[in-house]
């Protein structure tokens, strides 16, 4: 079976409050442009600030972001809790790799573009690109990974349980990165080198539509949409 005809798996959506997808499956499939390390249906999520398109995710002027940089404590979505779309088990954990300091689009873009060119997942550590990430076991063949963390957030240890809704993280600025950012995947093996990427569902979240927030089910967000997700 082609791997785009595969049952999309349905899971809860990882966050909480509004966020927004630049990178997602609904724009394009692959969605990072590649089926390299299970990225096929791979999402970006970050926040921002709808009201003002010069400074999307940063709270500060663009003229110093442009020259200057943002700290992250200035970026919307830096350490926001991620959690548990479904019950699972940890088989992967790195953490405690410093994040850059200040959000550049020089610098964040080099290393980027650099990873891009050279970074080989068959000999290079997925680490180098991703630092701080976690990978969850949901069931057989099917495997989760949450990239880009921020430093010493990550709850728990290989070999440990986790239910639905547990808290597992933090968004943060590691790695691959061009401003703090969760990237979220589903594959279907621990060895992302070796991996596909699994198509996926969120069972539910609200979609901002002509003024008033709508509920969906069993769908993926498209780039221009608005969502939440606030758990009762």
């Amino acid at each position: 079976m082609n791997k785009d005809q595969c049952q999309p798996i349905i899971i809860e959506f990882p966050l909480r409050g509004e966020w927004h997808a630049p990178i997602t499956p609904v724009k394009r499939i692959p969605s990072h442009g590649t089926d390299r390390m299970g990225l096929r249906f791979a999402f970006d999520f970050v926040q921002v600030d709808w009201e003002n398109k010069r400074k999307p995710f940063y709270n500060t002027s663009f003229a110093k972001y442009f020259f200057f940089g943002v700290t992250l404590d200035k970026c919307y979505c830096w350490g926001k809790p991620i959690f548990a779309p479904c019950d699972g088990e940890i088989v992967t954990v790195r953490d405690g790799v410093p994040e850059r300091a200040v959000v550049h689009w020089v610098v964040d873009s080099a290393i980027a573009i650099k990873n891009a060119h050279f970074f080989n997942e068959y000999k290079d550590d997925f680490s180098q690109i991703a630092r701080n990430y976690l990978v969850i076991k949901c069931q057989n063949n099917v495997y989760m990974a949450f990239v880009h963390l921020q430093t010493n957030s990550i709850k728990g240890a290989v070999g440990d349980r986790i239910r639905k809704g547990e808290r597992l993280g933090n968004v943060g600025h590691s790695g691959n990165s061009t401003s703090p950012h969760l990237h979220f995947q589903l594959m279907d093996s621990v060895d992302i080198a070796q991996s596909n990427g699994l198509p996926f569902l969120f069972e539910e979240y609200e979609v901002y539509r002509n003024g008033v927030w709508e509920s969906v089910h069993n769908q993926i967000p498209a780039e221009t949409d608005r969502i939440r997700f606030n758990k009762s």
